[in-house]
């Protein structure tokens, strides 16, 4: 739609400016009343459904709000045609309405209304609700406000309550937010899972808790992820996994306790009632995934862990000769590893996949390994489906397949894996190279 409104006032202001110079005039009258018929154009689409009222459009709708507004004046005094007919000014003029156009229509074209849908595939419907918890044992490290670090959550389940069914925690990457792989979540819900997703406050782009309040990205943890290179300075990188771990796994295990104590004793929210706390998995994405990997190590109760393209930074014990020096105990659960193009072929390069890339040869590892090529990083989450100029540009390449079908991949492999370990239902065949 963003193409569609850029080209038709591409053509409008061309259009224009031609006639204006073909019969050298100004023509404001001419010009008012398609302004505003641009406008009422527009506001009728909107009406009607056919452009999805949204941030895409706030900027654009103001400019042609504007311009209406100018034209109706123009209209009702009568202006007539003012200062002497100029080919350059208005070539001009014409060149700069384009420009602001195209500007105010990025939105919509970045993240196009009309994104592709990954439909759940499992028998039950699905139901979300979110909640805001305060962890009363920790003070917030990112403020030093003395307040205690608050995290919003965001649950899945099954709208059918005849049985209980595993839970699943879910942790975003490092740039992300609760709803980065909502396509999966959904997914796992319809087959019967309790699905729960956290923001990391101050670690994800934003976060909106129960009362509105809106907590954005620290600014010093955005500069802390640009600057992190292990293959340059090592130190300050071990520094950073042990910072960045010790807030994510602190966050994953308050959570996972939080919710087995009100299914333990509520009985009346349902996303609580349905948990089973003897089958509980975790999953996720990036610098999430590599927290998750981390729970699996941490607490007994987990019984299966899968990580989106995420490297064992809790099994970093310390740096010698220049190397990271990786714990040399078993991984004590099953574990899912799944790979887009980003990391796949570089794992051996990268000094924090030193482990990743040891499973991929290690007989005796309770691991699997699985590539979904044609995508980047960013491919491996439903950014991809909000966006996909963006998750092209960030992934520095361009998707080879349909972002759904990824999506759908990954989902399909997850539920899978998830069902085997955790419900001990089915069979886990995928591995190696999609």
């Amino acid at each position: 739609m963003g193409v569609a409104i850029l080209l038709i006032a591409v053509f409008v202001e061309i259009a224009l400016a031609t006639f204006c110079m073909i019969t050298k005039s100004n023509h404001v009258k001419e010009r008012s009343v398609i302004r505003i018929v641009l406008f009422a154009g527009f506001t009728l689409l909107t009406v009607v459904s056919i452009i999805d009222w949204s941030f895409r459009y706030y900027g654009l709708a103001f400019l042609w709000l504007l311009l209406a507004v100018i034209g109706v004046v123009n209209l009702i005094k009568k202006t007539e045609d003012q200062g002497a007919y100029n080919p350059v000014r208005i070539s001009l003029k014409a060149l700069a309405m384009i420009t602001l156009v195209f500007v105010l229509t990025l939105p919509a074209m970045i993240f196009p209304q009309n994104k592709p849908v990954v439909e759940a595939t499992g028998k039950y419907d699905v139901l979300t609700k979110t909640d805001t918890y305060l962890d009363t044992s920790r003070l917030e490290s990112y403020r030093d406000t003395g307040e205690n670090r608050k995290l919003n959550v965001q649950f899945w389940y099954p709208d059918s309550l005849e049985e209980k069914y595993p839970l699943i925690v879910f942790s975003h990457g490092g740039l992300g937010v609760k709803l980065s792989n909502e396509s999966l979540y959904n997914e796992l819900a319809s087959h019967g899972y309790v699905v729960c997703s956290i923001d990391h406050t101050y670690q994800c782009f934003f976060t909106t808790d129960e009362g509105g309040q809106t907590t954005l990205i620290d600014w010093d943890y955005i500069q802390e992820s640009l600057a992190e290179d292990p293959r340059s300075d090592i130190q300050q990188s071990f520094e950073y996994y042990q910072k960045w771990m010790k807030i994510r796994t602190d966050d994953m295990s308050f959570v996972i306790d939080y919710i087995i104590a009100e299914a333990e004793t509520n009985h009346v929210d349902s996303e609580y009632k349905g948990v089973d706390t003897t089958k509980i998995g975790v999953v996720g994405h990036s610098l999430g995934g590599s927290a998750a990997l981390g729970i699996g190590r941490i607490r007994d109760d987990v019984k299966a862990v899968i990580a989106l393209e995420s490297p064992f930074m809790c099994d970093i014990k310390g740096i010698d000769g220049g190397q990271f020096v990786f714990t040399d105990q078993p991984y004590p659960v099953p574990v899912l590893n799944i790979y887009s193009d980003s990391g796949w072929d570089i794992l051996p390069l990268r000094p924090q996949y030193a482990a990743n890339y040891a499973m991929l040869t290690d007989t005796d590892a309770i691991a699997a390994n699985v590539h979904i090529s044609g995508v980047g990083h960013l491919g491996l989450t439903d950014f991809a489906l909000t966006s996909p100029f963006l998750t092209d540009l960030l992934d520095g390449q361009k998707a080879t397949i349909k972002s759904e079908y990824a999506l759908e991949r990954i989902n399909k492999i997850c539920l899978e894996f998830l069902d085997k370990h955790l419900k001990g239902a089915g069979e886990f065949k995928s591995g190696g190279s999609d």
